[in-house]
């Protein structure tokens, strides 16, 4: 499932779903364009966790929710809880934080 917020409510989002992996986007962010295609790819491919493209200067609540100094950033949840982060524009390792979390 991969969905893109229009309202700061990530926080819902990762209560309510047991897997969740956040890219976290502006969209000045060339990288971020970048990495969009990518991150729906293993959206596609992992049905069962919940995707979520948030925009990191629109959605401040949702945005504390990891610590965003740089763009893209990729955090993990479950169960609720923060997991792990990455701050990249390479696939193979948005791959390996996802997979963390299978």
């Amino acid at each position: 499932m991969l969905q893109e917020l229009n309202q700061d409510n990530l926080a819902q989002i990762v209560s309510d779903n047991k897997t969740v992996v956040v890219q976290y986007s502006a969209t000045w962010c060339g990288n971020c364009r970048i990495m969009k295609p990518k991150f729906k790819k293993l959206a596609n491919e992992n049905e069962s966790v919940a995707f979520v493209i948030a925009d990191a200067e629109k959605f401040p609540e949702s945005r504390q929710l990891a610590t965003v100094d740089n763009l893209p950033t990729f955090a993990t949840f479950v169960d609720g809880k923060f997991v792990n982060q990455t701050q990249t524009n390479k696939f193979d390792v948005l791959k390996e934080l996802v997979s963390e979390v299978l």
